[in-house]
């Protein structure tokens, strides 16, 4: 059986996995479209001027977290046989893997001692399950990828 959390303990693989993260959400943000789109753009665009390398290192600093929930969604589609990929496994589940990851930047946003991130977290959060759900299955094929790599525990 592999573990998903390998992917940010793994020292020489850590790096890859964030890389692709910032990767996704970059591809994500870039996707947006109306209104909401604007504004998650705009927000995204000052975080990334304000603080280059902090969409980076909040990857860094989440990716822990984000891949021991994951992992419970992994041993499930172990355990269940699953007949498919991964990304598939995780689209049909899309909503509760959605509601998951965002428990996780929920908590970290009321930790939080950046008054600015926090706004703009806040301001976005209520469509935030909507972004994150539409992106799930490019969680599934970033998980896709690298899993390969993983030994067998």
């Amino acid at each position: 059986m592999k573990d998903l959390r390998m992917l940010a303990k793994n020292p020489d693989m850590r790096p890859h996995v964030v890389t692709d993260c910032v990767t996704l959400i970059d591809q994500q943000i870039k996707s947006k479209k109306g209104l909401t789109g604007m504004a998650v753009k705009t927000a995204y665009g000052l975080v990334k001027a304000l603080k280059p390398s902090m969409i980076e290192k909040s990857v860094g600093s989440l990716l822990n977290a984000f891949t021991e929930q994951l992992q419970v969604y992994y041993h499930r589609y172990q355990e269940e046989g699953f007949n498919g990929s991964l990304e598939q496994y995780l689209s049909a589940r899309a909503s509760d893997v959605a509601e998951s990851l965002l428990q996780i930047t929920d908590r970290r946003a009321s930790l939080s001692s950046n008054k600015t991130a926090v706004k703009a977290y806040n301001k976005l959060r209520p469509k935030g399950k909507e972004h994150v759900e539409i992106a799930v299955p490019e969680i599934g094929r970033l998980l896709d990828k690298h899993v390969v790599n993983l030994p067998n525990i």
